[in-house]
């Protein structure tokens, strides 16, 4: 089976170009970390994934996480890679020095993630969900749950996890039935159970910290109600809180990691503290789910790239048929078939990586720029794409594994290539951490129409700009049309959503207009990318290739999203 190669170089030049590094790099708080600092960042993290964590990945997918008699056993090697991964200090990069953390920008971070991701998703699922809770408590826990949590959640010694889904409540949070009870001495008592509990139970830490959503006896109906709490599988004083995982699901992919159904207060009760205000929870816990579902756009990017460079390897070697010359067998790279397959993987994997890291810098941004104003728009405009970037890059992802399997052939469907493992590993993407059709949802009703379209204007302005630097860019001129096409489309579709409102329509309409912008926002960061005088080789390609046989899809999906939904009642089996 082929290495896996970090694409250090690749994106260290996204970072720049399209991240912006340097801009970032000058914020306050992080005028240390330029752009030397940060290549020997990303090539210290793709040795740690080429050698340590790449290999565990079909390993980890056949053993898979297990139930054992004292609680969850990872797969074999997990538990000495992830010692090497805290001690090398990877759980703290974007956090506060002044509890541990290096103060990182997110966008580093973001970059990071990648190559864990990529090397393994299912180990990669244990930082991704810790971070966000160490964001949250930082954000809204008091300064005695900093202190009592943050160092080590930020030296990785503990771990945490998100618990908002139960049986009856999947998407609508607002049916969580979990209790929390007041006790005596301040704490509270939990009693429920939550399904579909990432890292619910590991054997890798001495600890883990259970980030829960419950209700309170004093609580409102509905998603008002809901409190956050704190529940550490370990108490301070040594013994085992009343919590445990009742099973563990069978899969689809990401074998080795523990997705777990979870019980609390089974016994004496499950002691947890709140965190934040009462009835806030849900309110708090989108500090969280924010960023893990940029951290699912992310793995999209990862997946891809790991599928791409699977792709290309076979397509190098395997040898079938014959060649323009009529010469054969010869490699299947040679078949126009297969190159366009695997030039959509290359585009695609680029223009998510870029939508993705342009999202991450949003947060740096938004959280650091001395200009009022300019941390305003960036929270705008990081508002406005994170479900794209979610959405869209996870499609991408599960899009190049699937093509990653079509060139394999046949032997893309027997696991031994590894190539389907890739594809299941990334159907989850387009599922958790909110559905797909959730994010476009969001983002047509509590982001287009909450704001009359001044976040989606602003995004056009920016893709016009580049439209004008493409059409003065002599090598590039011919891509300008077909790119401004397709920013006409957006804007259209935007006007339509505007002037038709909220309701059935606009739901109907929600899946194809994030489609469409993030399809024209990936023709916008390769363009980007193809414009700057130090791109590396194959970059005008990329951009060529992307505009001319994937943008035109856009004319398509502003039609769709103009269809409304009068045709639904008709065409949905069972639909009232």
């Amino acid at each position: 089976m082929p290495v896996f190669e970090p694409p250090t170089r690749d994106m260290l030049f996204t970072l720049r170009r399209i991240g912006g590094l340097d801009e970032v790099a000058a914020l306050p708080g992080h005028e240390e970390h330029g752009e030397e600092l940060v290549a020997a960042v990303l090539e210290e993290a793709g040795r740690l994934a080429r050698e340590v964590l790449a290999p565990l990945n079909p390993s980890g997918d056949r053993q898979g996480a297990r139930m054992a008699a004292d609680g969850v056993a990872m797969p074999d090697g997990f538990a000495a890679a992830y010692r090497r991964f805290a001690e090398g200090g990877w759980m703290s990069l974007p956090f506060d020095p002044g509890h541990g953390g290096q103060g990182l920008p997110w966008l580093v971070s973001t970059a990071v993630s990648e190559l864990w991701h990529a090397a393994n998703m299912s180990f990669a699922l244990v930082p991704m969900l810790t971070q966000p809770a160490i964001e949250l408590i930082a954000r809204y826990g008091s300064a005695e749950q900093q202190a009592r949590y943050l160092p080590q959640l930020i030296a990785g010694t503990w771990t945490a996890t998100m618990e908002m889904t139960e049986p009856q409540a999947g998407s609508d949070l607002g049916l969580i039935r979990a209790r929390a009870e007041p006790a005596a001495d301040g704490t509270w008592r939990l009693k429920g159970q939550k399904i579909f509990i990432t890292n619910g139970d590991h054997d890798l830490t001495e600890n883990i910290l259970h980030v829960v959503l419950a209700r309170t006896p004093d609580a409102p109906e509905g998603t008002r109600g809901l409190s956050l709490f704190l529940a550490p599988k370990i108490l301070p004083d040594g013994r085992r809180n009343d919590l445990h995982a009742v099973r563990l699901e069978e899969k689809l992919g990401i074998h080795a990691s523990p997705t777990c159904v979870m019980a609390y207060g089974d016994g004496d009760g499950c002691v947890a503290e709140m965190v934040g205000e009462r009835h806030r929870g849900l309110a708090h816990m989108f500090t969280m789910m924010n960023h893990a579902r940029l951290s699912v756009g992310l793995q999209g990017v990862a997946v891809a790239e790991r599928a791409r460079q699977r792709a290309l390897a076979y397509a190098r070697e395997r040898r079938q048929g014959r060649g323009a010359e009529g010469h054969g067998p010869v490699p299947i790279v040679e078949h126009a078939d297969v190159r366009r397959m695997l030039a959509t993987q290359t585009a695609l994997t680029e223009a998510a990586r870029g939508l993705v890291y342009h999202t991450a810098a949003l947060l740096d941004r938004a959280d650091r720029h001395p200009d009022a104003t300019a941390r305003a728009e960036a929270a705008r405009d990081l508002a406005l794409l994170t479900p794209v970037a979610k959405a869209w890059a996870s499609e991408a992802g599960i899009a190049v594994a699937d093509l990653g399997v079509q060139v394999h052939g046949g032997m893309g469907f027997i696991e031994e290539t590894g190539a389907a493992q890739h594809l299941r590993d990334a159907r989850i993407t387009a599922i958790y951490e909110g559905t797909n059709g959730i994010q476009a949802h969001d983002l047509v009703a509590r982001k287009v129409l909450a704001d009359d379209g001044a976040g989606a204007a602003a995004l056009a302005a920016r893709l016009r700009d580049t439209a004008a630097a493409v059409e003065a860019s002599p090598p590039l001129t011919a891509l300008a049309a077909p790119f401004a096409r397709a920013v006409a489309a957006l804007e259209d579709a935007t006007a339509w959503l505007l002037a038709t409102g909220a309701g059935e329509d606009a739901g109907a309409a929600a899946m194809s207009y994030l489609r469409l912008m993030g399809l024209t926002a990936g023709a916008w960061c390769l363009l980007r990318e193809a414009l700057a005088d130090d791109a590396p080789a194959g970059k005008a390609e990329t951009a060529g290739f992307y505009v001319r046989h994937l943008l035109p899809r856009a004319a398509a999906l502003a039609e769709t999203v103009t269809a409304g939904a009068s045709h639904l009642a008709t065409a949905a089996p069972g639909a009232p």
